[in-house]
């Protein structure tokens, strides 16, 4: 463990909790941040004037993208050392939380620079608490891949995780991405959480194909997806399980990965468990 003391000349960078819907999502101490510092960075500066004029906020503004924070981050990180006091801002909710940000914050902390959170709404947690969902323990996912491949991989990643899954997704995709939780996780329990916190928030509970029955879903949209739920897992044994993938399709080395995560064993072992067991049949 290393225990750090920060350089007290040098400036201070916060990370700072916007609204995730509504303008009064915004707490005091948000407000009182981003008037005192140097300078905000932005994910998007054009969304980000319209809350900065709301309070009343003149702070200088500037852009801190995923296609510019290469750059940036040096440049944040300059002003840090001469002991200026940046802000760091999404477009809703709390800033790295699938958003630009962790370079810099990185970079802050490998400079000695402190780094300070100033929490606020979050859409993930948000959505958590009002889905009915079991809240702990939970994975936090975020979006996934936009290609349809690689979200296949990812999905059969998290298949046997017995946690409660928080995705986010855009409105545009969300049919797409439930229909490929339904062909990878099978029909669970979950919940759509659109505009939270708007004027038309709503949660929209049931089985995916039941969702899938919507015809549309527009809004900002969180997906929160039961977990891996087997209750005989433990009186189930490994090999059987891996025979039992193979007659559903899979090649013998994909059902050995599925099955080492869902009973949390090593490959290796679970591979030669099996060569034993097919060789004694």
């Amino acid at each position: 463990m290393r225990i750090r003391s920060f350089d007290k000349e040098k400036g201070i960078l916060y990370l700072v909790a916007t609204p995730i819907g509504n303008l009064q999502d915004m707490t005091y101490r948000a407000v009182d941040i981003l008037k005192s510092v140097d300078k905000i960075y932005a994910e998007d500066t054009r969304n980000s004037i319209v809350l900065l004029k709301h309070y009343n906020i003149n702070t200088k503004l500037e852009s801190y993208h995923e296609f510019n924070q290469d750059i940036k981050t040096d440049e944040i990180v300059n002003e840090l050392e001469k002991g200026m006091k940046i802000a760091i801002i999404s477009d809703a909710g709390l800033p790295v939380i699938s958003d630009p940000g962790y370079k810099i914050v990185s970079a802050a902390i490998d400079a000695n620079i402190a780094v300070a959170t100033i929490p606020g709404a979050s859409a993930g947690i948000s959505a958590l608490i009002a889905s009915g969902l079991p809240p702990m323990p939970y994975t936090f996912y975020g979006f996934l891949d936009s290609k349809k491949t690689k979200r296949i991989s990812e999905l059969n990643n998290l298949k046997y995780i017995e946690n409660t899954i928080i995705f986010y997704e855009a409105p545009h995709r969300i049919k797409e991405t439930l229909e490929d939780i339904l062909e990878v996780f099978g029909d669970r329990r979950c919940v759509i959480a659109r505009e939270l916190t708007k004027t038309y928030e709503e949660y929209i509970r049931g089985s995916i194909k039941e969702l899938l029955e919507i015809d549309s879903i527009k809004g900002e949209i969180v997906l929160i997806v039961n977990g891996y739920k087997d209750e005989v897992v433990k009186n189930i044994d490994p090999n059987s399980k891996i025979e039992e993938l193979i007659s559903l399709g899979y090649k013998p080395n994909e059902a050995i990965k599925e099955v080492s995560k869902l009973f949390n064993l090593s490959r290796k072992e679970l591979y030669n468990s099996y060569i034993d067991y097919k060789n004694k049949e």
